[in-house]
């Protein structure tokens, strides 16, 4: 198996100390305005959705389909994830940028 290099940039941004993690987490970066990118988990529940992606949008951040937050999770050192932010403009562009090699050129917003 290949190893994602969304999530190995993810791994990456976690170690340079570039991500804010978990819903509550991404929240108050976003509310902040920390965030430059926020990453869901595929299987992210309704609370995600209703307390991450809608400020997120009306903060004018992308948001993007990332694995299931077992995956997000793992990636980052941690347990399961329903959402990660990126902090860092350049790391948030390289995931966008893998992301959309990955999938063909959709980026999942």
């Amino acid at each position: 198996m290949t190893r994602d290099p969304g999530l190995a940039l993810l791994g990456l941004g976690a170690r340079a100390g570039s991500l804010v993690f978990g819903t509550a987490g991404v929240q108050a970066g976003l509310r902040r305005g920390n965030v430059a990118l926020v990453v869901v988990a595929q299987d992210r529940s309704r609370r995600t959705v209703d307390k991450v992606e809608r400020v997120a949008r009306g903060r004018g951040v992308a948001v993007v389909e990332g694995p299931v937050s077992a995956q997000l999770g793992a990636a980052v050192g941690r347990a399961p994830l329903m959402a990660v932010g990126i902090t860092d403009p350049r790391l948030a562009a390289g995931y966008r940028a893998r992301q959309s090699e990955r999938t063909g050129g959709s980026s999942g917003e």
